[in-house]
């Protein structure tokens, strides 16, 4: 990467402008640029937050443009697409959204892009999947958020029941970003012990912690059922994304990677845990499934493997 760090943003929603709004505040990066289809929108959230620079902490520059900014862009941030609607299935909404993406994917290809490409819009496996394969770039080179969020929202509420701190709490969200996620409690760790373990030793109650992923599971049907959309959190996961690349942390963060026949399975984007650093995904993380887990994984497998081969007969991929 060049010494300056630069980030396009694609869709200025609110998932796309929370995260521009916590790299404004956090830093990491140099310039910003703001794409969407409507052009003065993007113009005025260009506005809107270089009114803030002087009272932020990073002096970035921040303006709107268009698919050519993506020429000599370090990572380009898809967060566009649209949201699903009351009586809408899921397979039509995912329809809509592959189309939308797929002329994302093109256009920044055409751009002569040559960075990393960050999916968050949903459904976002699948769409990873179609950026991937559109593109034609590594597979190390297309992260997809995944399940960070969600892994994100187990480590806070792990950490308000046993009362240890989150950055203690390892606890990966596997599989699906959707209902077919799971969390792998004998892979799960607090501090140097197994959660397991340390339920045993605290007399704790194992009912109680799969409430708290059930809870993880529908944070954001609840989320949304009060306040119509989710986009802090996930915003934040952005930022820390970001930042992992920009700074070859190799942090190990739980994202949408492609698979090679990790966890038994290939060609697909799912979320596991992976070695994150200035080239994208350095490595996908294998943890050690029992086969109750396996099976989860499994079944979570299929849901987007159907999905994907409709998606690749909708779009004509190959």
């Amino acid at each position: 990467m060049k010494e300056s760090r630069k980030v396009v943003l694609i869709g200025t929603g609110m998932v796309g402008m929370s995260m521009a709004y916590s790299l404004m505040n956090t830093g990491g990066i140099d310039e910003l640029v703001l794409i969407d289809i409507d052009e003065e929108k993007a113009k005025g959230e260009a506005m809107d937050l270089n009114h803030g620079i002087p009272y932020s902490t990073n002096k970035m520059k921040i303006k709107s443009g268009n698919y050519q900014e993506c020429r000599d862009s370090d990572i380009v941030v898809i967060c566009a697409g649209a949201n699903q609607k009351e009586g809408q299935t899921r397979l039509e909404l995912t329809k809509i959204n592959t189309n939308i993406v797929k002329d994302i994917a093109l256009k920044i290809k055409s751009s002569g892009f040559n960075g990393i490409v960050i999916v968050a819009s949903n459904p976002v496996d699948i769409l990873s999947y179609v950026v991937y394969k559109v593109m034609g770039i590594d597979k190390s080179k297309v992260i997809g958020t995944g399940t960070l969020l969600d892994t994100a929202r187990m480590g806070y509420l792990l950490s308000e029941y046993i009362g240890v701190s989150s950055d203690d709490i390892e606890a990966y969200i596997l599989g699906e970003h959707g209902d077919s996620s799971f969390i792998s409690w004998t892979n799960t760790y607090v501090g140097c012990k197994t959660l397991l373990e340390y339920v045993d030793e605290k007399n704790l109650d194992m009912n109680d912690l799969n409430e708290i992923y059930d809870d993880v599971r529908n944070a954001a049907y609840e989320i949304i059922e009060r306040k119509k959309a989710t986009y802090y959190g996930i915003g934040l996961s952005l930022n820390k994304l970001i930042n992992s690349i920009f700074n070859d942390t190799n942090k190990i963060l739980c994202v949408s990677a492609y698979l090679d026949h990790e966890y038994k399975h290939k060609d697909i984007y799912i979320g596991v845990p992976c070695v994150i650093n200035r080239e994208g995904i350095k490595e996908v993380i294998q943890l050690p499934l029992n086969g109750v887990d396996q099976g989860k994984f499994d079944d979570s497998y299929e849901i987007l493997r159907k999905l994907k081969v409709e998606v690749k007969k909708d779009l004509g991929l190959s």
